[in-house]
């Protein structure tokens, strides 16, 4: 494997091996990884033309496309920090990590021009915008930053310890931190993942998720570029019928998800060529990985019967550069684990609140250790020490470990819900629900109870066409659940407030009761 020491390099070194394999495909576009390495050289010179200097942060705002690809790494060859935002991101939202990070340009394209104006006009330092379109008076296009390099452009060096990426992670409480990922970081995660999933360059992957998340950044687009692979982007996931297409005619081979698409997938009216016991033959896909959030064990099950396809669940988090954990390709895979560490190089343990270690089977918060965790938050030392302590960075994850060493997250430590003492993990009663045929969706919090102390609340979203009394679903639980577990409240809703990679957001669920109670 090759060792390249920077992001950068990692481009380069695939481009010279692999000059005419197809990098990047986005609808009927294809990129070589020539062609992409010589636009990355250019723009990234055209960056250093406009006074960008090595470690100056500039943030990136947009879709999934090539032009987000481009911008990445064109920022990161420049020796430049990326700051990705999030485009479902109200303006205070933007504009809070724009001053956080101190970002003096930002990368946009024709959908979000209006917001990155409305950004420069806000935010302090931020004095530039470069646009995927046009140059206008104030805008400079990408295209033109490529014409702009001169032959003297120096192309600094980056060493594996500066920062790549600085990634916002959404704060249960407060501001969002930003996770400094070093190009070291990066690309031990691409390395690793590389080892786990053995990808190589007859694989393509396809990008469904969004780009400025950590996920589909290193497994969509660090990872298939390290090994010469060729990455599918699809602006959205939907509709699923283009996805397919996508699939069949790229011939994707690994399609990476997260579990609601998973448990999408698993229900969809399929074209008939799927629906056929040849379904192997048809399908191009050996491989998908589930991440981003807890996979239910049911769905999980369910999809692999469907689609003959090996389904890996890992567990990663954005300070973790971020995968952590996956289900081994070849070996036991276990429903409702997040599996073995990925490489012999991360370390994990669960430990008690005095620090010490739990016993197998038993509960408690997990740690990481490797080279992929982050060097700290942005400008935040206090966050900094309270998450790495001793080299261990502090998931805020409970879990535990089977005596094969295959590891199980229960839920998060705030999550908790203490039952007149007693622990309860919203994560079995979420299990439990998604076993039943007629539940599509389900999530489950604590609440404050006058005799108890805090009791579990389930909010349940079923599928199209079920019906489901309270009442019934009570009496399935009791057949499952010790009393203490079953849920005192259980609310039936259309819809779970989610993120923008499909995770459901508890603290909204959270924040809503809250109010409810203080309007009382």
């Amino acid at each position: 494997m090759h060792t390249a020491h920077n992001l950068g390099q990692l481009l380069n070194h695939s481009a010279s091996k692999y000059p005419s394999r197809k990098a990047i495909v986005f609808g009927s576009k294809k990129i070589t990884y020539k062609e992409l390495n010589n636009m990355v050289s250019s723009i990234a010179c055209g960056l250093i033309g406009l006074g960008i200097k090595k470690q100056d942060k500039i943030a990136l705002l947009m879709d999934n496309c090539p032009e987000f690809v481009i911008a990445y790494f064109s920022i990161l060859r420049s020796g430049a920090v990326v700051v990705p935002i999030n485009y479902m991101f109200k303006i205070e939202e933007a504009r809070y990590i724009i001053e956080d990070s101190g970002s003096t340009a930002i990368i946009t394209s024709r959908a979000y021009i209006e917001t990155a104006k409305e950004l420069v006009a806000r935010a302090g330092r931020l004095n530039r915008i470069i646009s995927t379109t046009n140059s206008t008076e104030n805008i400079i296009s990408l295209e033109e930053l490529a014409k702009n390099n001169t032959a003297e452009c120096r192309i600094p060096a980056v060493l594996p310890a500066e920062q790549a990426v600085i990634l916002y992670t959404s704060g249960t409480t407060g501001h969002p931190k930003g996770a400094e990922l070093t190009h070291h970081n990066l690309i031990s995660n691409a390395q690793d993942c590389t080892s786990a999933i053995k990808i190589n360059v007859k694989d393509s992957v396809i990008c469904i998720l969004p780009l400025f998340h950590s996920f589909a950044a290193t497994v969509c687009m660090i990872l298939p570029f390290s090994a010469g692979a060729t990455m599918v982007i699809m602006k959205t996931v939907r509709p699923f019928k283009r996805v397919i297409r996508a699939i069949l005619k790229n011939r994707v081979t690994i399609f990476v998800g997260i579990p609601s698409i998973f448990g999408i997938l698993k229900d969809l009216k399929l074209p008939k060529l799927l629906r056929t016991p040849l379904i192997k033959f048809f399908n191009p896909v050996r491989l998908c990985i589930s991440g981003a959030a807890a996979l239910p064990a049911q769905v999980f099950r369910e999809f692999e019967k469907r689609f003959r396809v090996t389904l890996l669940e890992g567990y990663g988090l954005t300070e973790a550069s971020p995968v952590v954990t996956l289900n081994p390709m070849k070996g036991m895979r276990i429903a409702g684990s997040i599996g073995l560490p990925l490489s012999k190089r991360i370390k994990l343990r669960a430990v008690d609140d005095a620090g010490n270690d739990v016993p197998v089977g038993q509960v408690g918060e997990l740690l990481v250790k490797g080279p992929n965790i982050m060097a700290g938050y942005y400008k935040n030392s206090d966050a900094t020490k309270e998450a790495i302590r001793n080299n261990w960075l502090y998931t805020g994850d409970m879990a535990k470990f089977d005596s094969r060493g295959y590891a199980y997250i229960v839920g998060r430590k705030k999550e908790m819900v203490n039952v007149r003492g007693l622990n309860v993990y919203p994560r079995e009663i979420e299990e439990v629900l998604y076993q039943n045929p007629k539940i599509k969706e389900a999530a489950v919090i604590g609440i404050p109870d006058a005799h108890k102390g805090e009791v579990p609340k389930a909010f349940i979203v079923l599928k199209d066409g079920e019906l489901i009394t309270e009442q019934q679903i009570n009496r399935y639980l009791r057949d499952r659940l010790a009393a203490y577990k079953i849920p005192k409240h259980i609310q039936i809703r259309t819809d779970l407030p989610k993120n923008s990679t499909g995770k459901i957001l508890k603290r909204v669920l959270a924040d809503e009761e809250n109010s409810k109670r203080e309007n009382i």
